[in-house]
């Protein structure tokens, strides 16, 4: 009796382990079955993919976006890959054209590091055009440069009033763009030729090429620049300031020193805002002199002030030449001057008229050719 329940208890036993065995051996199979059919949905997409990259030459002209899937990276499962949906199923992800937004450039610094400081400036050696070009390679037509590495605050407009000058200009040029680049200034040069041999008139024409530089870019600071005057420190920095700027404050030709407390002459700079505060400059002064010292005028006569940098960094080497032609000393500036206040809101950039004949741009440089027209007669003294 007791063998006989012994046996029937082995049976059972057994029994019931091959029925673990067969349920298992169900389950291992329907998984299998399962993966199975997941992976060969998975390569079918795969194949279609490469399909239709291959009829539409990467899907160029398309729209569509073809996905390549890697299943045999070790250490991952297929259900990894499920999981992560946006890497295995395009259509469930919706399509963007955007591109990442470039990171935003830090602003220029105030004291940029690359300044030498004193200058070695000398004349004696020819000057070609080809030579400054290839010594300025990041320049671009018109004589436009943008920092590559910051963001400038200001964006300059460097304007010279000029007539028969070439020669001057290769120098101004060659120094130039150099050190306005070391300065890390958004800059564009403006060279502003009066056509025709009537009397030179150089603020008139700073007037026209305030006017004609906003044409081309939104500019926010004009430096107003001789052809002659080379600065001798690249720490002075060519942009607007808080006041309007006297750059050339300590020149060769007067010992570098200044010549007197009001003298605004060679090179200065203003802001947008400050040049219309005080209506731009004249156009009255034909000839030499007296037009810097009425534009001094103005300023202080507006509530402004002229600011200036060290004299030791203010130093300007002027190219020497004899007076040009038709640019005579005006008889009738000293007495201009003393009438600022009663001219300076209806003689200036308000009442600027000019017949613009050509813009030309060059790799180093934007030329400006105009007709300013002629004087008015002088009053016959009695």
């Amino acid at each position: 009796m007791t063998r006989l329940m012994l046996g029937r208890t082995l049976e059972r036993i057994c029994k019931g382990v091959l029925l673990l065995c067969l349920l298992h051996f169900l389950i291992m199979m329907i998984l299998y079955f399962d993966v199975y059919s997941q992976r060969f949905d998975l390569f079918s997409r795969f194949n279609n993919g490469r399909n239709g990259s291959r009829n539409n030459v990467s899907g160029a002209g398309s729209g569509h976006h073809y996905y390549y899937y890697n299943l045999s990276r070790p250490n991952t499962t297929l259900a990894s890959y499920l999981a992560t949906g946006e890497q295995l199923v395009p259509s469930m992800q919706p399509e963007s054209n955007q591109t990442p937004s470039p990171k935003p450039l830090p602003p220029c610094p105030e004291s940029p590091p690359g300044l030498v400081g004193r200058l070695l400036i000398e004349f004696s050696s020819q000057m070609t055009m080809e030579r400054v070009q290839k010594e300025n390679p990041n320049v671009t037509e018109g004589g436009r440069y943008m920092p590559p590495d910051c963001r400038p605050r200001w964006k300059v407009a460097v304007i010279i009033p000029f007539r028969h000058r070439e020669n001057h200009l290769k120098y101004w040029l060659h120094y130039l763009h150099p050190i306005l680049r070391r300065q890390k200034i958004d800059y564009g040069i403006y060279i502003i030729n009066q056509l025709g041999e009537d009397t030179f008139n150089r603020a008139k024409l700073l007037n026209v090429g305030y006017t004609e530089a906003l044409k081309d870019a939104e500019y926010d600071c004009f430096i107003f620049s001789d052809v002659d005057l080379i600065p001798m420190d690249d720490r002075n920095l060519y942009h607007c300031y808080d006041q309007p700027r006297h750059f050339a404050i300590a020149m060769d030709k007067f010992g570098f020193r200044l010549p007197y407390a009001g003298y605004f002459g060679g090179v200065s700079g203003l802001s947008k805002k400050q040049f219309l505060k005080i209506n731009g400059f004249p156009n009255e002064y034909w000839g030499w002199g007296g037009e810097d010292d009425d534009i001094y005028n103005r300023i202080t006569l507006n509530g402004m002030k002229v600011s200036r940098p060290d004299v030791r960094i203010g130093r300007y080497r002027m190219i020497k030449h004899e007076r040009d032609k038709h640019n005579e000393p005006n008889p009738q500036r000293f007495n201009k001057i003393q009438n600022t206040k009663n001219t300076m809101k209806k003689d200036g950039i308000s009442s600027l008229t000019y017949r613009l004949v050509q813009v030309k741009r060059y790799p180093l440089y934007t030329n400006i050719s105009v007709e300013i027209g002629k004087p008015p007669p002088r009053p016959i003294k009695g």
